[in-house]
């Protein structure tokens, strides 16, 4: 974003982007080297595997809106619109947050059980499984939030009555 609009160099930026997903594949290689080599399974091979899950589910989304807010902030661009706050469509906003968690879950699941696969070896698996309980909890958290959204919706505030406030 600094090299989009501060520097003024929109093509660099936007290569820049471009290569996010090369990212994720470098660290997929990454940790698919370790664990080959006979490194032990640990919190970073799990934390990658959730990373690279919330960057392909989630990425696009986040990219788009730091861009937007960089566009407000250094190119003149509007305001980006703020996510509903009340009723229907904030739980709608929610659910759609959770389906990008729901795709980011599968992705770090599916991921996750390729390691334990590819490792084949049930005593050294141990944390790699405990990441996948923690994928599966933050999809059920994730859950549970859009459902209170929908269950309690939060209501609109009434407008104040202008003569009411003049009057006290």
């Amino acid at each position: 974003m600094v090299a989009r609009y501060p520097m003024r160099m929109p093509r660099l930026g936007g290569a820049l982007l471009l290569c996010v997903p090369l990212i994720d594949v470098l660290l997929l290689t990454a940790t698919a080297v370790d664990l080959r080599r006979g490194a032990e399974p640990s919190a970073a091979h799990g934390l990658a595997a959730l990373y690279l899950g919330f960057t392909v589910a989630c990425g696009h989304y986040l990219i788009g809106w730091a861009d937007r807010h960089a566009a407000h902030r250094w190119a003149g661009a509007p305001r980006p619109a703020k996510p509903p706050r009340h009723g229907a469509a904030r739980a709608a906003h929610e659910w759609r947050l959770c389906g990008m968690t729901l795709v980011a879950a599968v992705i770090a699941l599916a991921v996750l059980q390729a390691m334990i696969w590819a490792i084949d070896d049930a005593g050294r698996t141990g944390p790699l499984r405990g990441w996948q309980v923690t994928a599966l909890r933050i999809l059920g958290i994730h859950a549970l939030i859009a459902l209170s959204y929908t269950l309690w919706p939060r209501r609109e505030p009434r407008p104040r009555d202008a003569d009411a406030v003049g009057h006290r």
